[in-house]
């Protein structure tokens, strides 16, 4: 049986002050069955890993470069984020996608080095309302998988796979348990006819995943567990998501 996975993603949020509160307020609620982790801003990886240390909670990043070193200004390695001792980081999240024009060939580029190091990627997919009014929800998240599967071939059962439909990502809509199912199963077919370990691997979901929706949907057959955006910031909410989930 997969072992549920609960993911924070901060986004572009944080302080000093609100970070020492939240992992502090994270820790006094654990422990919990699942594995959670969160993914922090570049800038305060150091401190997080510090906070958690001893802490059964895992620490990630938001994303890393394709490029192993050289003159990339701005960008971070996988192998800085490894130093570190940093245990996952997400690629192709939908606002890297949409906002820095990543491609699916970058994103797979991202999940190799990623795996290089040691890192679990955390690869997301997902549609946006047009491509799923249009009926090309399955199309896309085939795509955007395909070149991850095609580049990693053989390792592509050493990541995390998340689901996150664009449409349901902090506009409080979130797909139904049904809807999240059928893509979960479907990406699950994908991945079997890819590796014989597809049975094994953690696919979450992600979009406005709240504690009152939770146990809904991480209770569906290919529903590993989620990757958690706006209500990964407040202790409580996170944890009874968590909770929920595990």
């Amino acid at each position: 049986m997969r072992r549920k996975l609960v993911v924070g993603n901060w986004k572009m949020n944080g302080s000093h002050a609100a970070n020492a509160e939240l992992l502090a307020g994270l820790q006094a609620e654990g422990p919990w069955v699942g594995e959670v982790a969160v993914c922090a801003p570049f800038p305060y990886l150091a401190e997080v890993a510090l906070s958690l240390q001893g802490s059964p909670i895992g620490w990630g990043a938001q994303d890393c470069s394709a490029h192993e070193s050289g003159a990339y200004t701005g960008e971070v390695s996988a192998a800085m984020l490894a130093e570190f001792g940093c245990r996952y980081v997400i690629v192709g999240h939908s606002e890297r996608r949409a906002l820095h024009h990543e491609s699916d060939q970058l994103v797979a580029d991202k999940a190799k080095a990623a795996l290089a190091h040691r890192l679990t990627p955390i690869v997301c997919v997902g549609e946006t309302l047009a491509e799923r009014e249009a009926g090309q929800t399955a199309a896309i998240v085939k795509r955007q998988m395909s070149a991850v599967i095609h580049t990693l071939a053989h390792c592509i059962s050493q990541v995390v796979v998340a689901y996150e439909p664009v449409w349901a990502i902090g506009t409080g809509k979130t797909a139904t348990p049904d809807q999240a199912q059928a893509v979960h199963a479907l990406l699950r077919a994908q991945l079997h006819a890819a590796t014989e370990h597809a049975a094994d691997m953690k696919i979450l979901y992600g979009g406005s995943v709240k504690a009152d929706n939770a146990a809904t949907l991480f209770a569906q057959a290919d529903i590993d567990g989620g990757l958690i955006g706006g209500a990964s910031l407040k202790a409580g909410d996170f944890a009874a998501i968590c909770r929920a989930a595990l």
